[in-house]
C-alpha cells in the first residue's frame, strides 16, 4: 500500500515538473494570438478574447519571416553537418591513429573552449572584410564550425576512446584502408554520440544572434533571430507578430529534439562509461 501511496506522490511531483516546463510554451502560443489591446490592458495569463491567428499569416507573408526561416534551416543544417564531420575527422585522427603531434593539436582545440566567443567580433569583422565576406552566409558558417568545433571534439573525445581497437585491427586485416574504416565502420558506431553534438549544436547556430546582427545586412541572407526586429518600430511595436515569430522559430527545435531524444541520451551515457 505504501508502495502504491509513493509511486503516486512521485507520479504527481513529476507532472507538476512537467507541467512546469511545458508551460512557457503554452503561454508564448497563447501571447501570439493577442492583439496589442490584449497584451497591455489584460492579464498577461489570460486567454485571447478573439484568437489572432491572422498573426502567423502576417509574419509570414508581410514579415518576410518565411526567407528568414528559410536561411535558417540551410545555414544551421550546413553549419551542423560540417562541424559534426571535421570533429568526427579531427577526433578519430587524434584517438585513432598514432602521430607526434596528436596531443598538441587536442590541446590547441581545447584551447578553444577558453576564448570568449564575442573578444572575437571585431577581429572576425575586420578579416571577413579584408576577403569581401561581410554580408555573405559564409562569413557564419566559417564562424559556427570554428567555435562549435573544440565542445564537439569533447564530446566526441569520450566516445571514441570507449570503442574496442580490435574492430578496426579485424578491418585491416581483412584490407580496409583507413578511409573505409571511418566511413564504414567508425561513423556507424558513433551515430548516438554524433546526434548528440548535432542537436548541441543546432540549438547554438539556430538561436545565435550577435554573428548574425554584425555580419549581415542585407534582408536575403537574415535569419529568424534577426528578423524579429522588424515588427519593433520606433512609435509602435507588434506584439502578436512577435509572439507568432518566437513560435515558428521553436518548432524546429522542438521537432528536432523529439525525434533525436533517444539518441541524445543514448550519447550520453555511451560517452560517459568507459568499456
Amino acid at each position: 500500500m505504501l508502495g502504491k501511496v509513493g509511486y503516486g506522490i512521485l507520479y504527481l511531483i513529476l507532472g507538476i515538473i512537467a507541467f512546469l516546463q511545458i508551460y512557457p510554451l503554452i503561454w508564448l502560443v497563447i501571447f501570439s494570438l493577442k492583439s496589442n489591446q490584449e497584451v497591455f490592458n489584460a492579464s498577461p495569463f489570460a486567454l485571447p478574447i478573439e484568437p489572432r491567428w491572422e498573426n502567423y499569416t502576417t509574419v509570414w507573408t508581410q514579415g518576410n519571416i518565411s526567407l528568414y526561416f528559410f536561411n535558417s534551416v540551410w545555414i544551421t543544417l550546413v553549419s551542423v553537418i560540417l562541424t559534426v564531420l571535421i570533429a568526427s575527422l579531427a577526433t578519430f585522427a587524434i584517438t585513432r591513429m598514432v602521430w607526434k603531434l596528436n596531443k598538441l593539436v587536442l590541446g590547441l582545440f581545447m584551447v578553444g573552449l577558453m576564448i570568449p566567443v564575442h573578444s572575437t567580433i571585431i577581429p572576425l569583422f575586420n578579416f571577413f572584410l579584408n576577403i569581401n565576406l561581410i554580408d555573405h552566409p559564409l562569413a557564419l558558417i566559417l564562424t559556427y564550425t570554428a567555435f562549435n568545433l573544440p565542445l564537439t571534439i569533447m564530446i566526441l573525445l569520450g566516445f571514441y576512446t570507449t570503442l574496442p581497437r580490435e574492430i578496426e585491427e579485424a578491418a585491416i586485416i581483412d584490407g580496409s584502408s583507413i578511409h573505409r574504416i571511418f566511413v564504414q565502420i567508425i561513423l556507424p558506431l558513433t551515430m548516438p554520440v554524433m546526434s548528440t553534438t548535432f542537436i548541441i549544436n543546432m540549438i547554438y547556430n539556430w538561436n545565435e544572434f550577435v554573428f548574425i546582427n554584425t555580419f549581415i545586412s542585407s534582408d536575403r541572407f537574415k535569419t529568424l533571430t534577426v528578423g524579429i526586429q522588424n515588427f519593433i518600430g520606433q512609435y509602435s511595436t507588434d506584439w502578436g507578430a512577435i509572439g507568432a515569430t518566437l513560435v515558428i522559430s521553436v518548432l524546429p527545435i522542438l521537432i528536432a529534439f523529439v525525434f533525436l531524444s533517444n539518441k541524445i541520451v543514448e550519447g550520453i551515457a555511451a560517452g560517459a562509461v568507459k568499456g
